[in-house]
C-alpha cells in the first residue's frame, strides 16, 4: 500500500488556505536540508584539513584511505538504506543513518592514529549512505511530484553552498579550532536535524514479514567495492593492466552478474529489477551516471587549471567554481518552477544535455592565455546544463515507480550518480595525468619527467619552487591535460543528450484532490 505522511498540522501534500504549506512541513524540509548539507559538506571540509591531520597523526602512506574508506562505505550502503526504508519505514531508518553518521563523526574526531581514523571514517561513511537517500525518499513522500520542482532550487542551493563553502569552512575550522572540529562540527547540526525530524515528522510504522536479502546485499557490496577500488587505484596505486586491477575487475563483474541473477530469485530483492522496466527510470539512471561523471571531473580539474595556469589562490578554490555553481542554482530553480506550473519536464534533460556538451567543449579550448572571465563564462554554460539535470533526474525517477519502491528508486539513482563520479574522476584523471607527463617530457626533458614522476598535480608550494622554464612547461602541460579531460567529458555528455531524447513525458502526479495532471 502507498505510504501516507502526516505531520502535526495535516497530511502530506496539503496546503493551508493562504497557499502555504503547514509550518511543520517546512520544519521537516529544513531538517532534511541540514542533513543533506552534512552528507555533502563532509568530504569538502576534510580535504582542507588533511595536511594538518597527517602532520599530527602521521601515516602519510595511508592518507588516501581516509577518503577511500568513506567513499567505499557510502557507495556500498546506499542501496541497502533505500531498501530498508521501503521495508521498515523511512523515518526510523533515516534517523538511524543520521545517528550512525554522528557516531562515526565523533569517533573520527577522537582518533589517535591513522588506522583508527580510517576505520571510524568507514563507520561515518556507512551512515552517510543513508543520508542523501533518506532526504530524497522522504521528500518523495512529503511532496507530490508535481509540486516537488519548487524545492529543486533549495536542494541545488545546498549543493552549491557545500561546494563553495566546504574548503573555506574546513580551512577556518582547522586554523582556529584544530582539525578534530572538522568532524565535531557535524554533531550540533545533526542533533538539530534529529530533533526536528523526531518531533514533527510522522510516518506510519512498517513491519515487513520478508527477510532481508543478505546474499543480494553481500554480492552488491562486493561488486560496488571492486568498482570503486578499480577507479580509485587504477593508474595511481597500480597500473591499469596490473594483476591487482585485473583481479578486481574480474571480482566486480562476477559479483554484479551474480547479483543480477539472484535478484530474479530473491523474495525481497535489494534492488527490484522490475523498476528498470520503466523506460524513464532506466534513462534517468543513465543520465544520472553521466552527470556524476562530468560534474565531479569538472570540479576536480577546474580549480587545478585556475591555480596552476591562471595563478589563482588555492585558499579560495571553492569560490573559483562560483560561475558554474551559481548558474546551476539559478537554472535548477527555474526548471523547478516551470515543472511545477506546467507539469512538463522533458525539455530540461534535452536542453541540459546540449548545454553540457557545448560547455565542456568550450572548456576543452582553454589554454595558457585564457582569461578568468572567459573561463568563467564557459563554466557558467556547463552549470546551466547541470542545473537542468541534477534534480530533474531524481524527480522523474521517483515519478516512474510506485510509492512502495520510492526508497530503492532514490538509492539506485543516487548510486548511479556516485558510480559515475568515481568513473569520471578515474578516467578523466588518468587521461589528464598521462597528458601532463607527456607534455612535461616534451617541453622540459628529463627535468619535466622528474617533476611529475610522483604526481601530475603539483601544489602551489611545489610549483613556486620550480625554475621558470619548468613552471612554464607545467602550465602548458596542465592546459593540455585539461583539454583532453574536458574533451572526453564532452563526448560522454553527448550520450546524455541522446538518452534524454528518448525520455517519455509521463504526467507528474498532482497535489491534492483539486490538482489536475499534466496533459
Amino acid at each position: 500500500m502507498a505510504e501516507t505522511l502526516t505531520v502535526d498540522t495535516g497530511p502530506a501534500g496539503q496546503e493551508t488556505q493562504d497557499g502555504k504549506r503547514p509550518r511543520s512541513v517546512r520544519v521537516v524540509l529544513l531538517a532534511l536540508m541540514i542533513t543533506m548539507m552534512l552528507a555533502m559538506l563532509d568530504n569538502m571540509i576534510i580535504g582542507t584539513a588533511m595536511p594538518t591531520i597527517v602532520g599530527e597523526l602521521g601515516g602519510l602512506e595511508h592518507l588516501s584511505w581516509v577518503v577511500t574508506s568513506y567513499t567505499l562505505a557510502t557507495a556500498a550502503s546506499t542501496p541497502l538504506w533505500g531498501k530498508l526504508g521501503d521495508m521498515y519505514g523511512r523515518k526510523g531508518v533515516f534517523m538511524a543513518s543520521i545517528v550512525l553518521f554522528l557516531i562515526g563523526s565523533a569517533l573520527s574526531g577522537m582518533a589517535q592514529d591513522m588506522g583508527q581514523l580510517i576505520g571510524f571514517r568507514a563507520v561515518q561513511g556507512l551512515g552517510a549512505g543513508g543520508l542523501m537517500v533518506g532526504v530524497m525518499a522522504i521528500i518523495g513522500d512529503l511532496i507530490p511530484p508535481r509540486e516537488r520542482g519548487k524545492y529543486q532550487g533549495m536542494m541545488a542551493g545546498v549543493m552549491a553552498l557545500a561546494m563553495i563553502g566546504g574548503p573555506l569552512v574546513g580551512g577556518t575550522i582547522t586554523d582556529h579550532w584544530g582539525w578534530r572540529w572538522a568532524f565535531y562540527i557535524n554533531l550540533p547540526l545533526g542533533v538539530v536535524a534529529l530533533a526536528a525530524i523526531s518531533v514533527v515528522l510522522h510516518l506510519p510504522r512498517k513491519r515487513s514479514q520478508a527477510r532481508i536479502d543478505y546474499l543480494g546485499a553481500g554480492l552488491l557490496t562486493v561488486g560496488i567495492t571492486a568498482i570503486v577500488l578499480v577507479t580509485t587505484w587504477g593508474g595511481t596505486e597500480y597500473a591499469w593492466d596490473s594483476a591487482v586491477i585485473m583481479e578486481l575487475v574480474a571480482i566486480g563483474v562476477v559479483a554484479l552478474v551474480g547479483f543480477v541473477f539472484w535478484q530474479t530469485k530473491a523474495a525481497e530483492p535489494v534492488v527490484p529489477l522490475h523498476i528498470f522496466r520503466s523506460r524513464n527510470f532506466t534513462l534517468m539512471s543513465v543520465i544520472g551516471f553521466i552527470t556524476g561523471f562530468v560534474m565531479f571531473g569538472a570540479t576536480l580539474f577546474l580549480p587545478l587549471y585556475q591555480q596552476s595556469v591562471q595563478g589563482a589562490s588555492a585558499t579560495n578554490s571553492g569560490l573559483l567554481l562560483l560561475p558554474m555553481l551559481g548558474a546551476m542554482l539559478v537554472t535548477s530553480m527555474v526548471a523547478g518552477r516551470v515543472t511545477t506550473n506546467t507539469g512538463r519536464y522533458k525539455l530540461f534533460p534535452v536542453v541540459g544535455g546540449a548545454l553540457m556538451v557545448v560547455g565542456l567543449y568550450l572548456l576543452s579550448t582553454m589554454d595558457t592565455g585564457t582569461s578568468r572571465f572567459t573561463s568563467g563564462v564557459f563554466m557558467a554554460v556547463v552549470g546551466l546544463g547541470m542545473g537542468c539535470l541534477m534534480q530533474i533526474t531524481m524527480l522523474v525517477a521517483q515519478n516512474s515507480v510506485e510509492m512502495k519502491d520510492m526508497g530503492v528508486a532514490s538509492s539506485s539513482t543516487t548510486l548511479f550518480r556516485t558510480l559515475g563520479s568515481s568513473f569520471g574522476v578515474a578516467v578523466m584523471g588518468a587521461l589528464f595525468n598521462n597528458r601532463v607527463q607527456d607534455v612535461m617530457s616534451e617541453r622540459a626533458g628529463s627535468l619535466g619527467a622528474k617533476v611529475t614522476e610522483q604526481s601530475a598535480q603539483l601544489d602551489a608550494a611545489s610549483l613556486a619552487k620550480l625554475p621558470e622554464a619548468a613552471r612554464e612547461a607545467y602550465q602548458h602541460a596542465v592546459s593540455s591535460g585539461t583539454h583532453s579531460a574536458f574533451l572526453l567529458g564532452a563526448v560522454v555528455a553527448v550520450l546524455s543528450l541522446v538518452t534524454a531524447v528518448f525520455v517519455k513525458e509521463v504526467p507528474l502526479k498532482g497535489t491534492g484532490p483539486e490538482a489536475k495532471p499534466a496533459e
